[in-house]
């Protein structure tokens, strides 16, 4: 494919995580349209009905529908923003979906480089309509606040959050270094207000660290996104732990939504070497498979840690190490994101993420809204859930983590030789 492949975190995107393939900005078919609010409703059009992975479009007339949305008259850019929102509903697939310029730009920020804000990952609950956290960014403002996952963002600066796009809420938490932002947060049945300092957020995506565990030392990786940095910095991070001389590895994708679809091809190949990481099946039914590139790093035992936020390229890595036996699960299924979107800028530095594939882990497997079953089902009761602190993640607090280092310890430990009875 001569198409650069990209997965952006917009969970949407966020917590769903995306895979992304960047495509150049399309010339208008009717040249009259051009410079018109009109221009954009026939971009996004042509953009579906060329590349969208369902043939046929939901069941509906997809010629019928451009004649309907460009019969019609667009006095701004808005009202043009509104007509396309409303035909891309027609496909009933929330991955394809239509950026402003401003949500466009933000969602370029959160794949790589750094952001101003607070240094919260969130998401909007699919049945509740609330801002939900993710998961507070280590060593940002939000994560020394206290901020945990599952918490309830309910309004920013004394405006409701209930019924907002995430990126709307997501711009609104953003903004000038230095500039505070209050968030109205409800936490089970406690309702608290919490101002917060904007600072510049380094998107640092992994964090590694030594742990002793019954006198084997364990390398913990907790990769939190994947970004067009990941890669290098998981390769530096296993590097280092390698020169610390660890026995094996946890690698922790749990509240992981995705990130750059190339980044988890370049971390698979850290643990593998040129098998199979996933195949992907577009509109004609024609198969790509892409392969470790034959770099791995160390063949030492892996355990991934896995909960319902890993999706995407989380599943993608963590089903590829899965089947071809280089690692073991443990946690709760995958979130069970199957599909594969493009992003595609269009002439008014709009952007549209449209889904143009299906994807199968090595296996063959389908897990879209299946997800991914861990070897090893461990789930948090709701009353350790409730007591869990951010500093309490990978420690024996935490039942997920503990029972990764069980299996890893086992992993590490050959053996007892049987001895047979002789006489």
């Amino acid at each position: 494919m001569n198409k650069r492949r990209v997965f952006a975190s917009g969970l949407a995107v966020f917590l769903l995580g995306c895979a992304f393939v960047v495509g150049q900005p399309i010339a208008p078919s009717w040249a009259n349209f051009e410079n018109t609010p009109k221009h954009i409703v026939d971009e996004v059009w042509q953009v579906i009905n060329r590349d969208y992975v369902d043939t046929g479009y939901n069941k509906r007339d997809w010629l019928e529908t451009r004649r309907e949305y460009l019969s019609k008259d667009y006095a701004t850019k808005e009202e043009a923003y509104r007509a396309v929102r409303t035909m891309l509903k027609e496909l009933n697939d929330p991955y394809t979906r239509f950026m402003d310029p401003k949500q466009y730009a933000s969602m370029q920020v959160e794949t790589s480089g750094e952001l101003t804000g607070v240094g919260l990952s969130v998401d909007v609950d699919k049945k509740t309509k609330e801002l939900l956290v993710v998961a507070p960014v280590p060593d940002t403002p939000a994560f020394k606040a206290g901020l945990q996952p599952q918490d309830i963002i309910q309004a920013i600066d004394g405006i409701s959050t209930k019924g907002v796009g995430r990126e709307d809420s997501v711009s609104r938490i953003r903004g000038k270094e230095g500039t505070p932002v209050v968030l109205t947060v409800r936490r089970a049945a406690k309702v608290f207000e919490v101002t917060l300092t904007r600072a510049v957020i380094p998107i640092r995506s992994v964090r590694a660290s030594v742990k002793k565990e019954k006198g084997q030392n364990i390398g913990y990786i907790s990769l939190s996104q994947f970004t067009g940095n990941a890669p290098r910095e998981m390769r530096d991070a296993v590097n280092s732990l390698l020169g610390k001389k660890v026995d094996g590895f946890v690698l922790d994708l749990r509240f992981n939504p995705g990130g750059l679809l190339s980044a988890s091809t370049d971390i698979a190949s850290i643990f593998l070497n040129r098998e199979l990481v996933v195949s992907t099946a577009d509109r004609t039914g024609v198969v790509e498979e892409l392969r470790a590139s034959g770099t791995r790093l160390t063949d030492k035992p892996v355990v991934v840690l896995v909960n319902g936020g890993s999706a995407s390229a989380s599943e993608i890595l963590a089903g590829s190490l899965q089947d071809n036996r280089r690692a073991v699960l443990v946690g709760t299924t995958t979130f069970g994101k199957g599909l594969v979107q493009s992003v595609h800028e269009l002439s008014d530095r709009s952007g549209l993420a449209v889904t143009i594939a299906h994807y199968k882990t090595p296996s063959g497997k389908d897990i879209h809204k299946k997800g991914i079953k861990p070897d090893y089902t461990v789930t948090i009761p709701e009353k350790i859930l409730k007591t869990l602190k951010p500093e309490d993640i990978a420690t024996p607090k935490d039942p997920q983590y503990k029972q990764a280092t069980k299996v890893l310890l086992t992993r590490l430990t050959p053996p007892k030789k049987q001895l047979s009875a002789t006489r």
